[in-house]
Parts: structure tokens; C-alpha cells; sequence
């Protein structure tokens, strides 16, 4: 009987499941709506419910990884604190463990998906690199020398919340000037429609550059936000490539082109890393939550022999 692993991205809207083998092919997925209330014993449910999938594929669940947001104390398996789920200093580790009897991971999301990229994709092989995903709000996963930084709380990599612009914008941490009012899906749509644009989506906001002052105008100045913000973590990190995913990095060239030109002028004495797209996309979260379970499990060594391709 062939072996695999239950992987799971929770967010704040969608869990999104899948059973993954240990050649890394993703056999059969589920996705539900995360509730407002009870997410815990929903993510429980849905845990048992891949687990029969994998049952009637004929094929051995050896363990199980889950990929939240929020501030996570990762050696503890707690949740310190997450808003978009209302939790605060829930033990979803011990939880999973008491509901499934196989080997249970917990990862933050972001950093889950900063592992799946550093495997197999865009930052393969890198032993420095960010990871910078771009949507409703914006988070990092950092690694340097081969470790991933989480922080004293397990809060390292809020990005989003780096004060960029002086007495800026109020953001809704409570902070001013905040990376993510300017740069994210939700801080663009939100400016654009302040500066007198129709009510539209990051995406067709995009859709109109060139053609509509408004857009051009909050998208220069998204872009020279997040140009500084990137020049920050290369001051600080000195990664060898950062890689940007989410719903911004599919505005293509009308993003890395003026990105890119714009962190090389402000970095006066040394060269930009490469700036470069996710390979995984919304995948690289589910991916990570696998590798986590493999390591779990004690089978780390076979998603050493992961693809791309046989992954995503």
C-alpha cells in the first residue's frame, strides 16, 4: 500500500486540503469555507474527510501538517494570535494530535510556503532569500544561512507593517504609513476608489494602467513603497533572491519592471537581488504543510525527490 500525507493551508476564508503521496503528487483535494465560529473542529472535519479519500485510493496516511496564519509559537503548536480567525493562544497542535492518530505538524503559512519554495520552486536551492506574498494583506518568510527567522513570539516577517511613509496613512493596526495600506490587493482597491476611481478589484486596477490616471497614480506610488520595503529587507538580510507571490506578483512586467529599476536607484552602493515570481503560486502553503508532515513522520527524505511538476 502506497504512503501519504494530509496537508492543509488554513486562512481566513478557505481551508484548503489535499492528500499528498511521498513522490509529491497531490491525489485529492478538498476545499471549504472556513467558518466564522468552531474552526478548530471544522479543520478536524475536514482533516477525517481527506483521510477516507485517501482510504477508498487504497493508500496509508502516515501523517498530517497544517499551515496557519497568525503569530505561531511553532514548538509549542499554539496559535498565539491570529485575526482573521479570532484566536488567541489556541493549542491547535495538541488538538490535531488528540483527533488523528498519526504524526501532526504546524507551521505558519507563510513560512510553510517559503519551505515549499526553497525545496522546489523559485527559490531552489537558496540558503538566503525572502519570500514576500502580495494579497488582501502582506507577510515574509525569511530565511538566512539556511534558517527560517520567526521571532521571539514567532511574529518575525509582518512586513506589511513596516511604517513606510511618515505620518502616512492610517492602517488597521492602528499604525500610520504601513507597507500593506499602499502595497496590497486591499490598500490599492481602497486608495484607488479614495482617489475618486469606480469601486474595482487590485486586478483591474492593473488592467487600467496607461489608460487611467488614477490607477497609474496609486500604482507608482504602491510600487515605490514596496521598492523601499524590499530595500530594507536587502539591507538587513542580504538575500540572494527575493520572491514575490500572491495576486500582485500577476501583474507581470507592470510590477517587476519599474520594481526592479526602482530598488536598484536606491541602493547607492550595492547591487539589488534578484527579484523573481513565485514558481508555486496559492499552492506553495498546502506544499509546505505536507513537507512538514513528511518531516514528522520521519520521512523527510522523500520529498528530497519532489518536482515542480509533481507538486503543483
Amino acid at each position: 500500500m502506497s504512503a501519504a500525507v494530509l496537508a492543509v493551508d488554513l486562512g481566513g476564508t478557505a481551508m484548503k486540503g489535499a492528500v499528498v503521496t511521498e513522490r509529491g503528487e497531490t491525489v485529492a483535494e478538498l476545499t471549504r469555507a472556513t467558518p466564522p465560529t468552531e474552526v478548530v473542529a471544522a479543520l478536524i472535519a475536514l482533516f477525517h474527510d481527506l483521510r477516507s479519500l485517501a482510504s477508498d485510493l487504497g493508500i496509508a496516511v502516515v501523517g498530517a501538517g497544517v499551515a496557519t496564519p497568525g503569530m505561531v509559537d511553532e514548538e509549542r503548536g499554539v496559535v498565539l494570535y491570529a485575526s482573521n480567525l479570532d484566536w488567541r493562544d489556541v493549542p491547535l497542535l495538541d488538538a490535531l494530535r488528540d483527533a488523528l492518530d498519526v504524526p501532526v505538524a504546524l507551521g505558519h503559512d507563510v513560512r510553510a510556503a517559503g519551505l515549499a519554495e526553497r525545496l522546489i520552486g523559485a527559490a531552489r536551492g537558496t540558503d538566503d532569500f525572502v519570500l514576500v506574498p502580495i494579497g488582501t494583506g502582506i507577510a515574509a518568510a525569511l530565511v538566512t544561512a539556511g534558517d527560517t527567522v520567526t521571532g521571539a513570539t514567532g511574529a518575525a516577517g509582518e512586513f506589511g507593517h513596516i511604517p513606510i511613509v511618515m505620518d502616512g496613512e492610517l492602517c488597521t493596526c492602528g499604525q500610520r504609513g504601513c507597507l500593506e495600506v499602499y502595497v496590497s490587493g486591499a490598500g490599492l482597491a481602497r486608495r484607488y476608489a479614495a482617489a475618486g476611481g469606480a469601486g474595482l478589484s487590485s486586478r483591474e486596477i492593473v488592467g487600467r494602467l496607461g489608460a487611467d490616471p488614477i490607477a497609474d497614480g496609486v500604482w507608482t506610488e504602491a510600487v515605490d513603497a514596496l521598492a523601499q520595503g524590499l530595500n530594507i529587507l536587502t539591507l538587513l538580510l542580504d538575500p540572494t533572491v527575493i520572491v514575490l507571490g500572491g495576486g500582485f506578483s500577476r501583474a507581470g512586467d507592470a510590477l517587476f519592471t519599474p520594481l526592479r529599476a526602482r530598488m536598484s536607484a536606491g541602493l547607492a552602493w550595492r547591487s539589488s537581488p534578484q527579484v523573481v515570481r513565485s514558481e508555486l503560486g496559492g499552492a506553495a502553503g498546502r506544499i509546505g504543510a505536507a513537507i512538514l508532515a513528511f518531516r514528522a513522520a520521519g520521512r523527510e527524505h522523500v520529498v528530497q525527490e519532489w518536482t515542480a511538476v509533481g507538486v503543483a
